[in-house]
């Protein structure tokens, strides 16, 4: 009798022991909150290792929200505003232009093949199908109509009076 009693308890501790294993089992499942691609992080290169609470596996990007994010030249981003319009070409299909809605002007510059550029994020308008997350193209941000004479020595003008401010006392 003592033997049976012995041999019950030791299938309920390997019961409890497979249910516990079946409860971390479905802990490691893990599944996102919405449908999108995977744009960092790599499992192959985590297999058997250890894992600490809140480092990050993966980043997604979803499937049908995309943000484009310009890159604008300090001397041209005084011309630019949230609301204004524009056209994207990407690299990938230069012959399908994307328009976009510019939304965003971070505040501060940033140093980058050798300028310094103002990072502007713009939202896309239609032509979603075909993207996909680190794309890259070039931008065209339509601004108040100017003459002939501004837009081609607007820039002379402009490094003139940064010469003349520089050796004046």
């Amino acid at each position: 009798m003592a033997e049976a009693s012995i041999i019950r308890a030791q299938l309920e501790q390997i019961e409890a022991q497979l249910a516990l294993v079946d409860e971390q089992l479905a802990r490691t499942r893990i599944r996102a909150p919405f449908g999108g691609y995977v744009v960092e992080g790599d499992l192959s290169q985590q297999v058997g290792g250890s894992l600490e609470r809140g480092q990050t596996l993966f980043r997604l990007a979803p499937l049908n929200e995309f943000r484009v994010v310009l890159e604008i030249d300090e001397r041209d981003v005084d011309e630019i505003a949230p609301g204004q319009k524009g056209s994207l070409r990407l690299s990938a299909f230069p012959e399908a232009p994307v328009n976009y809605v510019v939304t965003t002007i971070t505040p501060m510059a940033r140093q980058g093949e050798g300028r310094n550029y103002f990072r502007v994020e713009a939202r896309l308008e239609g032509g979603l199908d075909k993207l996909r997350p680190g794309m890259e193209g070039v931008s065209r941000t339509s601004i108040e109509e100017r003459r002939l004479g501004w837009v081609m020595f607007h820039d002379l003008g402009d490094w003139v009076r940064l010469m003349v401010w520089r050796w004046s006392p």
